[in-house]
């Protein structure tokens, strides 16, 4: 069955370049993915959905089909809307238009379904279910179909998305010998949406975090700044990324989205813009640096156990009294009795265990301390009783969960413990915030991983009475709903505004306009408490786009409800950038040039991301230099880092041609 979405008006013909796409999906990120390719960079797409509503996502009344169309409707509304206010700002609507999206309903994504998809024609296949056996499968069948084929792959599994990229490249080599090294590089690209968006959903409950993007050795951190008072200059960093709006650090403000006007977030301003911006928060570019190699034992982690979690602090206190005791009498009888010390302490013990014959005949001195013994003797029974007890019962518990300790204040409350609530675990502990879980399902993927963090968790219903407080919602600082159900997420957040009003909240929602109704309404009826709402699919659908146009997308960071894109670029073929200086490569609201590789051609690494250093470039990551001068003229040899928006980057990929030719 197919179905098609109107085209829209006053479009401008597509790049002959270009050859259609194919997006694969049974949630949001397929439907927000097919929406970054036909309004942002102008591609043909075909978009594969299974054609009934998912058993999984019971909140979501419509199809999928059904909702992918709602989704196009409302941004061909929107672009409509904007179609007059381009103005030639970068930041503004460059959609050079395309056709309709055609839509296919196709319960799995089999041979059939994908050659009616036109995968053996097509420039690029993303396969983004959010089962990974589904999509491997589906990826092994493309590569049969069409062995140049660009694929854009979701996987959960880091280690074995990087085996399945290198066997899908060398499938690719092998099948097209003459393959371009950059294409065979690019032709397989394996994504997280969860690792893509954690950091975004970890950094909403820290006032003024910072956003990082690491991929293997590369690491770039964006930090926000508050405002600065009167009189003082914000430190700008190596430069400045973004202006966040104006009431962004008001609680009761509006939070920025590509619809707030001037009042929402300015991306890649100018320096006249930045000098304007007063009571403005800003994003910085604040430390380049390479991270280490990934440690053997985890965070928090190990295999063994401390004796503070074998035995209770009264045990171990009550075992420090005896041998205090037994350490006392062994210097009393040698006060006492002249003897040695060593044969002094012998006595004594023997006395405590009562394995001493009676001090029949000996002085007092050595009677009484022979009965005092013998007490400290009954004292020691119970005690190696209750350690044997206790030592059992931390053995049997070891793998078992946490709860939450007496007396926990200041720690973040995370609902759900799914793809997304354990990748934003892993950074919450990262940075060193305590964090107690509240997950339904024992067996849910992230219990192993909050079990081996040492993290409390509560196992219950959030939505029934009591689970909340039993993870201390009143003594906690955020609260982030990540679960996959929408209504779960709103009655969490509700509740817990009910027990500490002024709480920081952090919603997952899937639709936008549900979400901005529901943000709107906390933010109303909680002026003084901070309320965000994020959507994975759209913070991940921006780097699956760019994998897919063959780029090599570094990261993303999010700019309230705007993402930025960090990639690296060629800088032949594009005369935005060839011929000119950094300053004037430069478009306010499009795109910066960041950073140079200094390698030379021949021996640039492929993937700027991997770990290791171009030799001679010292500390430099990758051979990469940051501070560039801003009259340094940009050759066709230059490969460059670059911060873009979505439209800006789409912009200077249409300047040159979508795809490469095959």
């Amino acid at each position: 069955m197919l179905g098609h979405v109107p085209p829209l008006p006053q479009q401008p013909q597509r790049s002959p370049f270009s050859s259609h796409m194919v997006v694969c999906g049974d949630d949001a990120l397929a439907q927000r993915l097919a929406v970054e390719l036909r309004y942002v960079y102008g591609e043909r797409v075909t978009l594969v959905l299974p054609p009934g509503p998912d058993p999984g996502r019971p909140e979501l009344p419509l199809t999928g089909r059904g909702r992918a169309a709602a989704l196009f409707g409302r941004m061909s509304s929107a672009m409509s809307r904007n179609g007059g206010n381009g103005g030639g700002n970068g930041d503004s609507d460059t959609n050079a238009g395309v056709e309709a999206v055609r839509i296919i309903q196709a319960h799995e994504p089999s041979d059939e379904a994908l050659e009616e998809a036109g995968v053996a024609t097509a420039a690029a296949l993303a396969l983004v279910y959010d089962d990974d056996e589904r999509n491997i499968r589906a990826a092994l069948t493309a590569r049969r179909l069409n062995p140049r084929v660009r694929l854009v792959i979701r996987l959960y599994n880091r280690k074995l998305g990087q085996h399945l990229e290198t066997l899908l490249d060398q499938a690719a080599a092998v099948a097209s010998p003459g393959l371009d090294p950059t294409a065979l590089d690019a032709s397989t690209t394996v994504l997280s949406d969860a690792d893509t968006a954690a950091p975004a959903l970890a950094a909403t409950a820290l006032a003024g975090s910072s956003k990082v993007i690491q991929a293997e050795g590369l690491l770039l951190r964006a930090a926000e700044r508050t405002p600065p008072r009167d009189g003082q200059v914000a430190d700008p960093g190596l430069c400045t990324l973004a202006l966040l709006s104006s009431t962004t650090h008001d609680p009761a403000g509006t939070e920025g989205s590509d619809s707030s006007g001037d009042e929402g977030p300015q991306l890649l301003p100018d320096r006249t813009a930045v000098a304007a911006a007063t009571g403005r928060g800003t994003v910085v570019l604040e430390a380049v640096s390479q991270s280490g190699p990934a440690s053997s034992t985890p965070l928090m982690g190990g295999r063994g156990a401390p004796l503070s979690q074998i035995f209770s602090r009264r045990l171990r206190w009550s075992a420090l009294g005896v041998g205090t005791a037994v350490l006392a009498l062994a210097v009393a009888s040698t006060f006492t009795t002249g003897d040695d010390p060593l044969h002094a302490a012998y006595l004594t013990l023997l006395d405590l265990f009562a394995m001493g014959d009676p001090a029949i005949g000996d002085p007092t001195a050595r009677q009484i301390i022979q009965l005092l013994s013998g007490v400290a003797g009954l004292m020691l029974l119970p005690l190696l009783v209750a350690g044997v007890l206790e030592a059992f019962g931390s053995l049997r518990t070891v793998s078992s969960l946490r709860r939450p300790p007496r007396g926990l204040s200041g720690h973040v409350v995370l609902l759900g413990l799914g793809k997304i609530g354990t990748r934003v675990l892993v950074q919450l502990r990262e940075l060193g915030i305590p964090v107690v879980c509240v997950e339904d399902d024992p067996d849910a993927r992230g219990i192993p991983v909050a079990r081996r963090l040492h993290v409390p968790v509560v196992i219950g219903d959030v939505t029934q009475e009591g689970v909340l407080e039993a993870a201390k919602i009143r003594r906690s600082r955020a609260l982030l709903a990540l679960t996959s159900i929408d209504t779960t997420n709103l009655e969490a957040a509700l509740y817990a505004r009910s027990v500490k009003p002024d709480l920081r909240v952090t919603l997952r929602l899937f639709d936008d306009e549900f979400a901005t109704a529901v943000y709107r309404t906390l933010r109303t009826a909680h002026p003084q408490a901070l309320t965000r709402s994020r959507s994975v699919s759209h913070l991940a659908a921006p780097s699956f786009a760019v994998a897919m146009m063959g780029r090599q997308i570094l990261g993303a960071v999010p700019v309230e409800r705007k993402v930025m894109l960090f990639a690296a670029i060629e800088v032949a073929g594009h005369p935005q950038l060839e011929g000119r200086t950094v300053e004037q490569a430069f478009r306010s609201g499009a795109w910066r040039v960041l950073a140079l590789d200094v390698a030379p051609p021949a021996d640039r690494r492929p993937d700027l991301t991997a770990p290791g250093t171009v030799p001679g470039s010292g500390d430099r990551p990758g051979g990469l230099v940051w501070n560039l001068h801003p009259g340094y003229v940009l050759r066709p040899t230059d490969r460059v880092v670059i911060a873009a928006t979505r439209r800006g980057l789409a912009e200077l990929l249409r300047g040159r041609g979508s795809l490469t030719p095959r």
